[in-house]
């Protein structure tokens, strides 16, 4: 159907690469030339200045999400005016012992606008929908919470 590539970006700039030392600090690249610094977290001595893939992923989960949940309200004609969402992921050992993103909860807060406003029930069936839809939430085994208010 499509394809999507980014660029990653890394060069030594320490005299020993040695673990407790080498620099985390890399570059991701994107189409049309984005460019995005990115670290290890700095649980795993790397940057806080920068994203780590641990950010990365949470984000890209919540973005298809939204952007899921915006084709959703659009065809049912109900217009959002804004949709903001503080994303939160538990980084943990999962049961084959080895450290996983099992947890990541998205806590989406949108406000309507327009003469409609869809209910409580309608609201949690175009989040499903919307998880149901999202290509990354598609991929991954991580399970995915929507707590809506």
């Amino acid at each position: 159907m499509s394809t999507h590539q980014a660029r990653l970006e890394w060069r030594r700039e320490t005299n020993e690469f040695v673990y407790q030392t080498y620099n985390r600090d890399h570059q991701w690249v994107f189409d049309g030339g984005i460019k995005v610094m990115a670290s290890a977290s700095p649980n795993f001595l790397g940057n806080p200045a920068c994203v780590d893939p641990e950010e990365a992923f949470i984000a890209s989960l919540a973005s298809c999400h939204m952007l899921s949940f915006l084709a959703i309200a659009a065809k049912k004609r109900f217009v959002v005016d804004s949709y903001n969402d503080c994303a939160v992921g538990c980084l943990e050992k999962n049961a084959a012992g080895h450290y996983a993103l099992t947890e990541v909860n998205l806590k989406p807060k949108i406000n309507f606008g327009g003469e409609r406003t869809p209910s409580a029930e309608e609201l949690k069936q175009m989040h499903d929908l919307a998880h149901h839809q999202c290509f990354i939430a598609n991929s991954v085994k991580t399970e995915v919470t929507i707590e809506s208010p």
